[in-house]
């Protein structure tokens, strides 16, 4: 993956080192690390320089980004991609449910990652996994992929500081009493299990869950969920807890009456381009299954 990425420095940055210049936009010292590595990575008004140039005012440097390798352990598969956005820095793709987002033990070749390799590799590009927001197998919609190194530095670097905004869609069980409200309850594992999780007041991490009624129909409820904490399972906990699971959930509600999966979209997202700095929205709409909950009568 070849990426080349352009700045004009500005009087706020003279007298900068370039490494240092490149700090203050969000590269990690291991992204510098690698930068280093590769060929007429550091371009200054067209003469390559190293790291601790100093940039002045009206300079313009480029940072020549060179990924050859590509991830060992992800074979690339032919499958159908609905790619919501992409660019040379990340692509946004609307994951369907069923779908892993990388390989596992069992889904060694049916992963969203498979997918995306297969997509880069017929286009004579490496591929290198770098899922910013990562969504459970049955739970659909919107994720981010960085396309290089520096791009998946910094939306990892934004996501641990909730600076990546994300919006879920939930269907659960019956009418809850307030229309919109906070759950503030610490999440824990049960026993020592490495999957399953449970409201734990004595020895959970503290998690909060924000959510509003959208519409009631048919004994359930569509609700808009935002978290302030992101806790393994934290919405299909937190909505158990008060008494309105999710439907389809075979983990924390076994009942699939009207869902062969839990009912969890990842509806919208929006954060700040990693590169441009552009602010960034996308809207997955709420998929057939769960859109089919409230068109019956």
């Amino acid at each position: 993956m070849n990426r080349t990425l352009t700045y004009a420095i500005t009087t706020e940055y003279s007298g900068f080192t370039i490494e240092k210049f490149l700090k203050a936009q969000g590269y990690s010292s291991a992204n510098i690390t690698a930068i280093k590595k590769m060929p007429e990575n550091t371009v200054v008004n067209g003469i390559w320089e190293h790291m601790n140039k100093k940039l002045q005012n009206g300079d313009t440097l480029k940072v020549n980004i060179q990924e050859i390798d590509s991830s060992q352990k992800i074979p690339a598969v032919e499958m159908p991609l609905d790619i919501v956005y992409e660019d040379e820095d990340i692509i946004v793709v609307n994951k369907p449910a069923g779908l892993s987002i990388h390989p596992s033990l069992n889904h060694y070749e049916d992963s969203l990652a498979n997918g995306l390799a297969y997509y880069y590799e017929s286009q004579g590009k490496p591929f290198i996994f770098r899922c910013a927001n990562r969504l459970d197998k049955n739970t659909s919609g919107l994720t981010v992929i960085a396309k290089h190194l520096v791009s998946g530095n910094i939306l990892s670097t934004m996501v641990k500081n909730r600076q990546f905004h994300r919006e879920y869609y939930a269907i659960v069980r019956g009418s809850l009493k307030q229309p919109e409200g906070t759950i503030d309850a610490p999440i824990g594992r049960v026993d020592d299990s490495i999957i399953t999780r449970q409201v734990d007041f004595q020895n959970g991490e503290r998690a909060i869950t924000h959510y509003k009624v959208i519409e009631e129909k048919n004994g359930h409820s569509l609700i808009s969920i935002h978290l302030e904490t992101g806790r393994t399972h934290q919405i299909r906990v937190h909505f158990k807890y008060i008494g309105h699971p999710l439907i389809g959930d075979h983990l924390y509600n076994p009942d699939m009456e009207f869902m062969q999966r839990q009912a969890l979209h990842s509806h919208k997202i929006s954060f700040e381009h990693p590169i441009t700095k552009k602010a960034m929205e996308f809207v997955a709409p709420l998929p057939n299954d769960m859109q089919s909950i409230f068109s019956s009568s």
